[in-house]
């Protein structure tokens, strides 16, 4: 199995990319011992210490390290885990059919923070979830964002988008 890995604008941030994807139904983020029973996965990747939040999509997993201990230390324990744990078949995600706001609202900040913010917090933006009504992510961008003339097309073309694909609930992405 070959897994890619790309480091994050943020130092602390490392993506991995499974070959094949993983097989999971939507993206969460687990950053306690209470978010992290509802995935061996991320667990396991807890287990080896040093590490603050896991996100999992259906085609990445996303570690944050502590800022204490160095990606070359870390990176080849977290690669040799995951491999163990997608070669062993078991249940990546306990996947449960729990929709409630809560839940919700986390895995839309989990997927802003990770995969949309530190892009926008490299062009000198950056976005804020103000909060989640009728489908519909409200949120707040800063910094270069709020002249651009692209932030518009950058919201619906590549936050919106992404927010969709990853999270059915959500309909639609508006600035407030």
């Amino acid at each position: 199995m070959r897994i890619e890995t790309q480091n994050s604008i943020d130092e602390n941030i490392m993506h991995f990319y499974p070959e094949g994807g993983l097989n999971i139904k939507s993206s969460s983020e687990y950053s306690d011992a209470k978010s992290v029973r509802k995935s061996p996965l991320a667990e396991n990747l807890f287990d080896l210490g040093n590490i603050s939040s896991v996100m999992i999509t259906p085609d990445c997993i996303s570690v944050t390290k502590e800022a204490k201990i160095s990606w070359e230390v870390l990176k080849p324990q977290i690669l040799a885990e995951i491999m163990d744990f997608l070669t062993s078949g078991a249940e990546i995600v306990i996947e449960s059919d729990d929709t409630d706001e809560e839940n919700l609202l986390r895995k839309i900040e989990g997927l802003i923070n990770v995969r949309i913010r530190p892009a926008i917090q490299k062009d000198g933006g950056d976005i804020k979830l103000k909060h989640f009504e009728n489908g519909v992510v409200y949120v707040e961008l800063q910094g270069k964002c709020v002249g651009c003339p692209y932030a518009q097309r950058t919201l619906k073309d590549g936050v919106e988008k992404l927010l969709k694909t990853y999270i059915s609930e959500v309909k639609a992405v508006e600035k407030i």
